[in-house]
Protein backbone atom coordinates (compact mmCIF):
# COMPACT_ATOMS: atom_id res chain seq x y z
CA UNK A 1 0.00 0.00 0.00
CA UNK A 2 1.46 3.00 -0.93
CA UNK A 3 2.39 5.40 2.29
CA UNK A 4 1.78 9.25 2.56
CA UNK A 5 5.21 11.49 2.74
CA UNK A 6 5.33 15.09 3.93
CA UNK A 7 5.61 16.86 0.99
CA UNK A 8 8.95 18.17 0.07
CA UNK A 9 8.98 20.40 -2.93
CA UNK A 10 12.25 19.40 -5.03
CA UNK A 11 14.37 22.07 -6.68
CA UNK A 12 12.92 21.86 -10.86
CA UNK A 13 16.42 23.26 -12.10
CA UNK A 14 19.29 21.02 -13.17
CA UNK A 15 22.86 22.62 -12.06
CA UNK A 16 25.39 22.45 -14.57
CA UNK A 17 27.95 21.16 -11.73
CA UNK A 18 28.01 20.34 -7.79
CA UNK A 19 30.94 19.05 -5.85
CA UNK A 20 29.26 16.21 -4.73
CA UNK A 21 26.05 14.30 -5.92
CA UNK A 22 24.08 11.71 -3.79
CA UNK A 23 21.85 8.93 -5.47
CA UNK A 24 19.16 8.42 -3.16
CA UNK A 25 16.92 10.13 -1.60
CA UNK A 26 16.35 7.89 2.00
CA UNK A 27 17.31 8.92 5.09
CA UNK A 28 20.76 8.06 4.56
CA UNK A 29 21.09 10.12 1.34
CA UNK A 30 19.08 12.82 2.90
CA UNK A 31 21.43 12.75 6.18
CA UNK A 32 24.63 13.54 3.76
CA UNK A 33 23.41 15.96 2.02
CA UNK A 34 22.25 17.87 5.07
CA UNK A 35 25.84 17.71 6.56
CA UNK A 36 27.56 18.37 3.62
CA UNK A 37 25.75 21.39 3.40
CA UNK A 38 26.21 22.34 6.48
CA UNK A 39 29.52 22.75 6.02
CA UNK A 40 28.99 24.70 2.31
CA UNK A 41 29.82 21.89 0.04
CA UNK A 42 27.65 22.22 -3.35
CA UNK A 43 25.52 19.23 -3.08
CA UNK A 44 22.64 17.68 -5.34
CA UNK A 45 20.27 14.82 -4.08
CA UNK A 46 19.18 12.92 -7.05
CA UNK A 47 15.70 10.66 -6.22
CA UNK A 48 14.23 8.42 -8.74
CA UNK A 49 10.64 8.96 -6.76
CA UNK A 50 10.07 11.01 -3.72
CA UNK A 51 11.61 11.61 -1.02
CA UNK A 52 12.11 8.68 1.58
CA UNK A 53 9.33 7.00 -0.13
CA UNK A 54 10.79 3.69 0.34
CA UNK A 55 11.82 2.19 3.42
CA UNK A 56 12.85 5.80 5.13
CA UNK A 57 9.05 6.08 5.28
CA UNK A 58 7.82 2.24 5.97
CA UNK A 59 10.00 1.65 9.08
CA UNK A 60 9.27 1.05 12.74
CA UNK A 61 10.08 4.55 13.58
CA UNK A 62 12.48 3.37 16.73
CA UNK A 63 15.37 5.05 17.37
CA UNK A 64 17.97 2.55 19.79
CA UNK A 65 21.16 2.09 20.66
CA UNK A 66 19.72 -0.63 22.78
CA UNK A 67 20.55 -4.25 21.35
CA UNK A 68 22.37 -3.10 18.51
CA UNK A 69 25.38 -4.72 17.25
CA UNK A 70 28.93 -3.84 18.92
CA UNK A 71 29.71 -2.03 15.89
CA UNK A 72 27.20 0.10 15.75
CA UNK A 73 26.95 1.47 18.83
CA UNK A 74 29.30 4.22 18.67
CA UNK A 75 27.34 5.10 15.85
CA UNK A 76 23.59 4.74 17.04
CA UNK A 77 24.67 7.13 20.32
CA UNK A 78 26.10 9.79 17.95
CA UNK A 79 22.66 9.37 15.33
CA UNK A 80 20.21 9.55 18.74
CA UNK A 81 22.64 12.71 19.87
CA UNK A 82 21.60 14.22 16.72
CA UNK A 83 18.23 13.04 16.98
CA UNK A 84 17.53 14.80 20.16
CA UNK A 85 18.28 17.79 18.12
CA UNK A 86 16.90 17.40 14.92
CA UNK A 87 14.05 19.30 15.49
CA UNK A 88 16.26 22.19 16.46
CA UNK A 89 18.66 21.20 13.32
CA UNK A 90 15.59 21.58 10.71
CA UNK A 91 13.12 23.89 12.15
CA UNK A 92 10.30 21.46 11.56
CA UNK A 93 8.76 18.53 13.38
CA UNK A 94 10.18 15.22 12.69
CA UNK A 95 8.43 13.54 15.54
CA UNK A 96 11.78 12.48 17.27
CA UNK A 97 10.14 11.40 21.62
CA UNK A 98 12.56 10.45 23.76
CA UNK A 99 10.35 7.62 24.39
CA UNK A 100 12.47 4.43 25.87
CA UNK A 101 12.86 1.10 24.58
CA UNK A 102 12.03 -2.56 26.26
CA UNK A 103 12.46 -5.65 25.11
CA UNK A 104 10.88 -8.54 27.14
CA UNK A 105 13.14 -11.76 27.85
CA UNK A 106 11.57 -14.90 27.07
CA UNK A 107 14.01 -18.16 28.02
CA UNK A 108 17.39 -18.31 29.69
CA UNK A 109 18.64 -18.10 25.40
CA UNK A 110 17.46 -14.94 25.09
CA UNK A 111 18.95 -13.15 28.53
CA UNK A 112 22.15 -14.67 27.93
CA UNK A 113 22.37 -13.24 24.59
CA UNK A 114 21.31 -9.68 25.98
CA UNK A 115 23.74 -10.38 28.93
CA UNK A 116 26.65 -10.62 26.71
CA UNK A 117 25.47 -7.55 25.03
CA UNK A 118 25.29 -5.48 28.02
CA UNK A 119 29.26 -5.89 28.05
CA UNK A 120 29.46 -3.54 25.20
CA UNK A 121 27.00 -1.70 26.03
CA UNK A 122 28.49 -0.79 29.83
CA UNK A 123 31.91 0.29 27.59
CA UNK A 124 29.62 3.37 26.18
CA UNK A 125 27.95 4.11 28.82
CA UNK A 126 24.81 3.40 27.52
CA UNK A 127 21.80 3.73 30.03
CA UNK A 128 20.70 0.01 28.85
CA UNK A 129 19.64 -2.12 32.05
CA UNK A 130 17.76 -5.39 32.98
CA UNK A 131 14.53 -4.99 34.70
CA UNK A 132 12.40 -7.47 36.61
CA UNK A 133 8.89 -8.03 37.42
CA UNK A 134 7.76 -5.20 39.31
CA UNK A 135 9.34 -2.02 37.33
CA UNK A 136 7.80 -4.31 33.80
CA UNK A 137 4.61 -4.33 35.54
CA UNK A 138 4.53 -0.50 36.13
CA UNK A 139 5.66 0.35 33.09
CA UNK A 140 3.52 -1.94 31.13
CA UNK A 141 0.03 -2.57 33.50
CA UNK A 142 -2.25 -4.81 31.63
CA UNK A 143 0.69 -7.69 30.14
CA UNK A 144 -1.28 -10.62 30.22
CA UNK A 145 1.82 -12.46 32.07
CA UNK A 146 4.16 -11.83 33.97
CA UNK A 147 7.38 -11.26 32.79
CA UNK A 148 10.83 -12.19 34.59
CA UNK A 149 13.06 -9.91 32.82
CA UNK A 150 12.97 -6.87 30.36
CA UNK A 151 15.99 -4.92 29.11
CA UNK A 152 15.46 -1.30 29.27
CA UNK A 153 17.06 1.95 27.66
CA UNK A 154 15.06 5.08 28.98
CA UNK A 155 17.47 7.13 26.92
CA UNK A 156 16.41 5.91 23.42
CA UNK A 157 13.75 7.39 21.10
CA UNK A 158 11.30 7.23 18.43
CA UNK A 159 10.89 9.26 15.27
CA UNK A 160 8.23 9.43 12.80
CA UNK A 161 9.02 7.90 9.39
CA UNK A 162 6.45 9.78 7.49
CA UNK A 163 7.86 13.33 8.74
CA UNK A 164 11.58 12.46 9.58
CA UNK A 165 13.45 12.11 6.23
CA UNK A 166 11.04 15.13 4.19
CA UNK A 167 12.24 17.74 7.29
CA UNK A 168 15.45 16.86 6.54
CA UNK A 169 15.23 17.04 3.20
CA UNK A 170 14.01 20.51 3.58
CA UNK A 171 16.69 21.66 5.76
CA UNK A 172 19.39 20.65 3.61
CA UNK A 173 17.61 22.76 1.24
CA UNK A 174 17.32 25.75 3.01
CA UNK A 175 21.38 25.54 3.55
CA UNK A 176 22.19 25.24 -0.26
CA UNK A 177 21.60 21.30 -1.46
CA UNK A 178 19.70 20.75 -4.45
CA UNK A 179 16.98 18.53 -3.90
CA UNK A 180 16.08 16.57 -7.58
CA UNK A 181 13.09 14.22 -7.20
CA UNK A 182 11.74 11.82 -9.75
CA UNK A 183 15.51 12.18 -11.47
CA UNK A 184 17.19 8.77 -11.56
CA UNK A 185 20.84 8.61 -12.18
CA UNK A 186 21.85 6.72 -14.87
CA UNK A 187 25.50 6.26 -14.71
CA UNK A 188 28.87 7.77 -13.59
CA UNK A 189 30.58 9.64 -16.11
CA UNK A 190 35.07 9.49 -16.00
CA UNK A 191 37.37 11.41 -17.43
CA UNK A 192 41.35 9.94 -17.03
CA UNK A 193 40.10 7.47 -14.54
CA UNK A 194 38.39 10.25 -12.17
CA UNK A 195 34.56 10.87 -11.36
CA UNK A 196 33.87 13.70 -13.63
CA UNK A 197 29.79 13.80 -13.85
CA UNK A 198 26.79 11.76 -13.29
CA UNK A 199 23.99 10.84 -15.90
CA UNK A 200 20.58 11.41 -15.26
CA UNK A 201 17.23 11.35 -17.39
CA UNK A 202 16.78 14.24 -17.09
CA UNK A 203 20.50 15.25 -18.46
CA UNK A 204 24.10 15.34 -17.38
CA UNK A 205 25.60 17.25 -13.94
CA UNK A 206 29.55 17.67 -13.79
CA UNK A 207 30.79 17.05 -10.29
CA UNK A 208 33.92 15.59 -8.41
CA UNK A 209 32.61 13.27 -6.59
CA UNK A 210 29.27 10.65 -5.80
CA UNK A 211 27.85 9.23 -2.84
CA UNK A 212 25.56 5.89 -3.97
CA UNK A 213 22.64 5.74 -0.87
CA UNK A 214 20.39 4.02 -3.00
CA UNK A 215 18.99 1.46 -0.35
CA UNK A 216 18.17 -1.88 -2.11
CA UNK A 217 18.30 -0.39 -5.52
CA UNK A 218 22.57 0.01 -4.51
CA UNK A 219 23.37 -3.79 -5.41
CA UNK A 220 21.97 -2.91 -8.87
CA UNK A 221 23.30 0.29 -9.72
CA UNK A 222 27.32 -0.96 -8.82
CA UNK A 223 26.43 -3.86 -10.58
CA UNK A 224 26.26 -2.24 -13.36
CA UNK A 225 29.53 -0.35 -12.68
CA UNK A 226 31.32 -3.77 -12.37
CA UNK A 227 31.16 -4.18 -8.61
CA UNK A 228 29.99 -6.61 -6.54
CA UNK A 229 27.84 -4.76 -3.62
CA UNK A 230 26.58 -7.56 -1.26
CA UNK A 231 23.21 -7.37 -0.30
CA UNK A 232 20.26 -9.26 0.18
CA UNK A 233 16.56 -7.84 0.02
CA UNK A 234 13.82 -8.34 3.42
CA UNK A 235 10.74 -7.62 3.41
CA UNK A 236 8.96 -6.48 6.94
CA UNK A 237 5.16 -5.69 7.27
CA UNK A 238 3.92 -2.81 9.37
CA UNK A 239 0.56 -1.73 10.63
CA UNK A 240 -0.79 1.16 11.98
CA UNK A 241 -3.48 1.11 14.24
CA UNK A 242 -6.61 4.17 15.56
CA UNK A 243 -5.41 6.55 18.32
CA UNK A 244 -5.67 5.33 21.55
CA UNK A 245 -4.29 7.21 25.04
CA UNK A 246 -4.54 4.66 27.20
CA UNK A 247 -1.76 2.01 26.07
CA UNK A 248 2.28 2.40 26.90
CA UNK A 249 4.34 5.11 25.64
CA UNK A 250 7.48 3.43 25.15
CA UNK A 251 8.65 0.97 22.47
CA UNK A 252 8.10 -2.62 23.01
CA UNK A 253 9.55 -6.00 21.60
CA UNK A 254 8.75 -8.94 22.54
CA UNK A 255 9.85 -12.73 21.42
CA UNK A 256 7.52 -12.27 18.62
CA UNK A 257 5.83 -8.58 18.37
CA UNK A 258 6.87 -5.13 18.39
CA UNK A 259 4.85 -1.71 18.46
CA UNK A 260 5.76 1.75 19.17
CA UNK A 261 3.53 4.57 20.04
CA UNK A 262 2.95 7.10 16.85
CA UNK A 263 2.55 11.02 16.75
CA UNK A 264 -0.83 10.35 15.74
CA UNK A 265 -1.52 8.71 18.73
CA UNK A 266 -1.80 5.20 17.15
CA UNK A 267 0.53 2.43 17.19
CA UNK A 268 2.40 1.00 14.55
CA UNK A 269 2.60 -2.70 14.83
CA UNK A 270 5.25 -5.22 13.56
CA UNK A 271 6.07 -8.92 13.98
CA UNK A 272 9.75 -9.39 15.13
CA UNK A 273 12.22 -12.16 14.58
CA UNK A 274 10.13 -13.34 11.64
CA UNK A 275 10.99 -11.82 8.59
CA UNK A 276 10.56 -12.80 5.02
CA UNK A 277 13.74 -12.85 2.73
CA UNK A 278 12.52 -13.17 -0.71
CA UNK A 279 14.08 -15.28 -3.41
CA UNK A 280 15.65 -13.42 -5.69
CA UNK A 281 18.38 -14.52 -8.49
CA UNK A 282 21.52 -13.08 -6.20
CA UNK A 283 19.87 -15.15 -3.43
CA UNK A 284 21.93 -17.80 -5.64
CA UNK A 285 25.12 -15.81 -6.27
CA UNK A 286 25.34 -14.23 -2.97
CA UNK A 287 24.58 -17.87 -1.35
CA UNK A 288 28.21 -18.80 0.47
CA UNK A 289 28.57 -14.48 1.40
CA UNK A 290 25.33 -15.03 3.52
CA UNK A 291 25.75 -18.40 4.33
CA UNK A 292 27.37 -17.70 7.75
CA UNK A 293 24.81 -15.41 8.71
CA UNK A 294 21.71 -17.44 7.57
CA UNK A 295 22.93 -20.44 10.05
CA UNK A 296 23.15 -18.48 12.69
CA UNK A 297 19.82 -16.57 12.28
CA UNK A 298 17.75 -19.15 11.10
CA UNK A 299 15.14 -18.63 13.39
CA UNK A 300 14.42 -15.20 12.25
CA UNK A 301 14.51 -15.17 8.84
CA UNK A 302 11.86 -17.36 6.08
CA UNK A 303 12.70 -17.59 2.06
CA UNK A 304 10.20 -17.91 0.20
CA UNK A 305 8.57 -17.26 -3.22
CA UNK A 306 6.93 -13.76 -4.01
CA UNK A 307 6.67 -12.00 -6.97
CA UNK A 308 9.68 -9.57 -6.10
CA UNK A 309 11.40 -12.98 -7.79
CA UNK A 310 9.62 -12.95 -11.12
CA UNK A 311 10.78 -9.08 -10.86
CA UNK A 312 13.93 -9.24 -10.46
CA UNK A 313 14.47 -12.03 -12.94
CA UNK A 314 13.10 -9.53 -15.95
CA UNK A 315 15.05 -6.66 -14.60
CA UNK A 316 18.08 -5.54 -16.92
CA UNK A 317 21.50 -5.83 -14.80
CA UNK A 318 23.57 -3.51 -17.56
CA UNK A 319 22.64 -0.63 -19.30
CA UNK A 320 24.40 2.32 -20.87
CA UNK A 321 23.83 6.13 -19.68
CA UNK A 322 21.46 7.07 -23.17
CA UNK A 323 18.87 3.87 -22.25
CA UNK A 324 15.86 3.84 -19.67
CA UNK A 325 17.01 2.26 -16.58
CA UNK A 326 15.27 0.20 -14.09
CA UNK A 327 15.03 3.20 -11.52
CA UNK A 328 12.81 4.71 -14.33
CA UNK A 329 10.78 1.46 -14.58
CA UNK A 330 10.06 1.24 -10.94
CA UNK A 331 9.99 4.79 -9.01
CA UNK A 332 8.93 3.46 -5.65
CA UNK A 333 9.68 -0.02 -4.28
CA UNK A 334 5.68 -0.73 -3.50
CA UNK A 335 5.77 -4.62 -1.91
CA UNK A 336 2.47 -5.99 -0.74
CA UNK A 337 1.87 -6.58 2.90
CA UNK A 338 2.32 -10.55 3.88
CA UNK A 339 -0.83 -11.52 5.11
CA UNK A 340 0.46 -14.06 7.51
CA UNK A 341 2.79 -11.62 9.31
CA UNK A 342 0.19 -8.93 9.76
CA UNK A 343 -2.02 -11.62 11.22
CA UNK A 344 0.38 -13.26 13.57
CA UNK A 345 1.65 -9.65 14.58
CA UNK A 346 -1.66 -8.86 15.53
CA UNK A 347 -2.40 -11.90 17.61
CA UNK A 348 1.25 -11.93 19.15
CA UNK A 349 0.69 -8.48 20.44
CA UNK A 350 -3.16 -8.58 21.34
CA UNK A 351 -2.25 -11.80 23.60
CA UNK A 352 0.96 -10.35 24.79
CA UNK A 353 -1.14 -6.86 25.99
CA UNK A 354 -4.92 -7.70 25.41
CA UNK A 355 -5.13 -3.84 25.67
CA UNK A 356 -4.38 -3.92 22.08
CA UNK A 357 -7.70 -5.86 21.31
CA UNK A 358 -9.86 -3.04 21.82
CA UNK A 359 -8.25 -0.49 18.72
CA UNK A 360 -8.69 -1.31 15.31
CA UNK A 361 -5.76 -1.60 12.36
CA UNK A 362 -6.55 1.19 10.21
CA UNK A 363 -3.25 0.79 7.33
CA UNK A 364 -0.86 -1.52 6.92
CA UNK A 365 2.16 -1.71 4.01
CA UNK A 366 5.43 -3.50 3.57
CA UNK A 367 9.03 -1.93 3.02
CA UNK A 368 12.19 -3.66 1.31
CA UNK A 369 15.07 -3.53 3.54
CA UNK A 370 18.63 -3.84 2.32
CA UNK A 371 20.95 -6.68 4.34
CA UNK A 372 24.69 -7.19 3.94
CA UNK A 373 26.28 -10.39 5.12
CA UNK A 374 27.00 -9.26 8.83
CA UNK A 375 23.74 -6.96 8.84
CA UNK A 376 26.09 -4.07 9.12
CA UNK A 377 26.13 -1.35 6.65
CA UNK A 378 28.92 0.19 4.71
CA UNK A 379 29.90 3.89 5.02
CA UNK A 380 33.17 3.56 2.93
CA UNK A 381 34.76 4.89 0.04
CA UNK A 382 35.72 2.41 -2.43
CA UNK A 383 38.66 0.89 -3.74
CA UNK A 384 40.57 2.23 -6.82
CA UNK A 385 37.37 4.50 -7.45
CA UNK A 386 38.51 7.72 -6.49
CA UNK A 387 35.64 9.96 -5.11
CA UNK A 388 32.87 7.12 -5.18
CA UNK A 389 31.80 6.23 -1.77
CA UNK A 390 28.44 4.00 -0.88
CA UNK A 391 26.43 4.38 2.04
CA UNK A 392 23.94 1.91 1.90
CA UNK A 393 23.57 -1.71 3.01
CA UNK A 394 21.86 -1.02 6.80
CA UNK A 395 19.72 -3.91 7.21
CA UNK A 396 16.58 -2.56 9.02
CA UNK A 397 18.75 -0.34 11.07
CA UNK A 398 19.05 2.97 8.75
CA UNK A 399 16.15 4.60 10.53
CA UNK A 400 17.75 5.25 13.77
CA UNK A 401 21.35 5.27 12.29
CA UNK A 402 20.35 7.84 9.62
CA UNK A 403 21.74 11.26 11.40
CA UNK A 404 25.06 9.44 12.39
CA UNK A 405 25.17 7.61 9.09
CA UNK A 406 24.94 10.71 7.34
CA UNK A 407 27.45 12.66 9.18
CA UNK A 408 29.80 10.11 8.80
CA UNK A 409 29.79 9.89 5.24
CA UNK A 410 30.03 13.52 5.02
CA UNK A 411 33.37 13.34 7.14
CA UNK A 412 34.17 10.64 4.82
CA UNK A 413 33.87 13.01 1.18
CA UNK A 414 35.27 16.37 2.88
CA UNK A 415 38.29 14.75 5.05
CA UNK A 416 36.97 16.01 8.34
CA UNK A 417 37.52 13.95 11.55
CA UNK A 418 35.06 11.34 11.46
CA UNK A 419 32.67 11.11 14.57
CA UNK A 420 33.43 7.90 14.91
CA UNK A 421 35.60 5.13 13.60
CA UNK A 422 34.70 4.25 10.49
CA UNK A 423 36.80 1.27 10.08
CA UNK A 424 33.38 -1.48 10.85
CA UNK A 425 31.95 0.10 8.08
CA UNK A 426 34.76 -0.37 5.37
CA UNK A 427 33.30 -1.87 2.40
CA UNK A 428 36.50 -3.83 1.65
CA UNK A 429 35.52 -6.72 5.09
CA UNK A 430 33.60 -8.44 2.47
CA UNK A 431 35.12 -10.79 0.24
CA UNK A 432 36.21 -9.77 -2.70
CA UNK A 433 36.13 -6.06 -2.81
CA UNK A 434 39.82 -5.47 -1.89
CA UNK A 435 39.86 -4.20 -5.18
CA UNK A 436 37.82 -2.08 -7.94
Amino acid sequence: MRITMDPVAGNEDLPSRSDVIVIGGGIIGVSTALFLAERGVSVTLCEKGIIGAEQSGRNWGWCRTMGRDAAEIPLTVESLRLWRRMNEITGLETGFRERGTLYLLDGEKALASYESWMEHARDHALSARFIEGAEITNLLPGLAKPWKRGLYTPTDGTAEPFKATPAMARAAQKKGAVILQHCAVRGIETEGGAISGVVTERGAIRCGAVVLAGGAWSRLFAGNMGLNFPTLPVINTVMRTAPDESLPDLAVGGPDFAFRRRLDGGYSVAIRNDNLAPLTLDSFRLFFDFLPTALKSMHEYRLGLTPYFFEDWKRARRWENDEITPFELVRTLDPKPVKRDLKNAWANTVKAYPGFGKLKPVQSWAGLIDATPDAVPVISEVPNRPNFYIASGFSGHGFGTGPGAGHLMADIVTGAAPIVDPTPFRLTRFRGQSTG
